[in-house]
């Protein structure tokens, strides 16, 4: 049975999708472009579960809505395999390694003052993100200058570059996402359609005001309550966009200056523990719960920061199925998609100046994308392979 002209899920599908979630989960290292280049790697090069084209605009409507994007993205990849019990499993999996693991280092935390930084494995795994995202990039940008003619190719190649120079002067993600919607509309498409074509996509926009309305209030009681954890970050995770460093601001706000639950130290060190484990950002989420209630807090705060994602793949899915059918949402979605990879490369020239600080780091980029390129590597072995090698070269300097 086909379903919009897709085949229906199957069996054995789930168990498919659960596997690929559960080793996503304990391999994809790097933050959301680097889980996104590797999801991309297994679901569209390695598996065939969809095109180039489709994934495109699964990201370029994700990036319009609240909540960490390369979970959603997971959820999407398990929705289009197996249906409803995709969409939960694939989530749900995705999350739970990255959630065991940041408790496990928040126990030892809380017990014993101090956590691993982990920095002999990121030294290794660094690299190899970097060469992850360098090859995802380069497929999704020719899929997205492979529109109808050369014209419109160079238009959308000049907005992407344009959102990552303005990302570089600081000109906020969502803006920057808006806006190349907006101007790829009007360069493609003209001017006519182009309040019609935004009218039809604001309601991605709008899925947040709901839950926003949950933000718990700035003069609430500073004493622990689990409903107020729970809610507080149900709220973060209905109304963030942007990089883990908004998140950080959110944590900020809520825990340490309105509550007072944690500390600035208390803080910076549940990031660093989000950032080398691998899975979702924010898992950081598990630290703070953890730290204000104990493991009941721990779970409370990973399921509030979570479920919103899980119900914006579910209220865009109806979306995904026919924006790209319509020449005036076609047309924003183009201009998002070009938006959203020049999102993707500034953020990749980021993580490249912090990841390659010496010689050791940059050959080790460049073999793993020769070995991602030339001979199709999967990246979850590379993955590991730059944990040896950064294990290793600490042991012998």
């Amino acid at each position: 049975m086909e379903t919009d002209g897709r085949r229906a899920p199957q069996d054995g599908d789930l168990r498919e999708v659960s596997l690929l979630a559960l080793k996503l989960g304990v391999t994809a290292f790097g933050g959301p472009a680097a889980h996104i280049a590797m999801l991309r790697q297994e679901v569209v090069e390695k598996r065939k579960w969809m095109t180039d084209q489709h994934f495109l605009d699964l990201i370029g409507l994700t990036n319009l809505v609240p909540g960490p994007n390369s979970t959603e993205m997971v959820i999407h990849a398990g929705y289009e395999r197996a249906g409803w019990r995709g969409l939960l499993a694939a989530g749900s999996l995705f999350i739970l390694p990255a959630f065991a693991m940041v408790l496990f280092f928040t126990i030892l935390y809380v017990e014993y003052g101090t956590t691993t930084a982990g920095e002999w494995l990121l030294y290794g795994i660094k690299p190899v993100i970097i060469a992850v995202i360098a090859q995802a990039l380069w497929g999704l940008g020719n899929t997205a200058l492979g529109v109808s003619d050369r014209a419109t190719a160079v238009l959308m190649a000049i907005v992407g570059a344009a959102v990552a120079g303005l990302f570089f002067v600081g000109i906020n993600e969502l803006i920057l996402l808006f806006g190349g919607a907006l101007v790829g509309a009007l360069l493609i498409f003209g001017r006519q359609t182009l309040a019609s074509g935004a009218a039809a996509l604001l309601p991605l926009y709008l899925l947040k005001l709901p839950l926003a309305l949950l933000a718990v209030p700035e003069d609430a009681p500073v004493s622990y309550s689990g409903t107020r954890l729970f809610l507080t970050f149900l709220k973060i995770g209905a109304v963030l966009y942007g990089s883990g460093y908004v998140l950080l601001a959110f944590l900020e706000g809520d825990f340490v200056n309105n509550y007072g639950w944690l500390t600035e130290d208390q803080l910076i060190d549940g990031v660093a523990i989000g950032q080398f484990t691998p899975g979702p950002v924010f898992t950081t989420a598990t630290f703070v719960g953890y730290v204000s209630g104990g493991f009941t807090g721990a779970v409370l705060a990973t399921l509030g920061i979570f479920i919103p994602a899980f119900i914006f793949v579910a209220l865009i899915r109806p979306v995904v199925m026919r924006v790209r059918d319509r020449a005036w949402t076609g047309a924003l979605l183009d201009g998002v998609n070009a938006a959203a990879l020049g999102l993707m490369a500034a953020v990749t020239i980021e993580l490249a100046e912090a990841a390659l600080v010496d010689i050791v780091t940059i050959l080790l980029a460049a073999l793993a994308l020769v070995a991602l390129i030339r001979f199709k590597v999967n990246s979850a072995w590379l993955v590991i392979g730059g944990a040896v090698v950064g294990l290793t070269y600490q042991g012998l300097t």
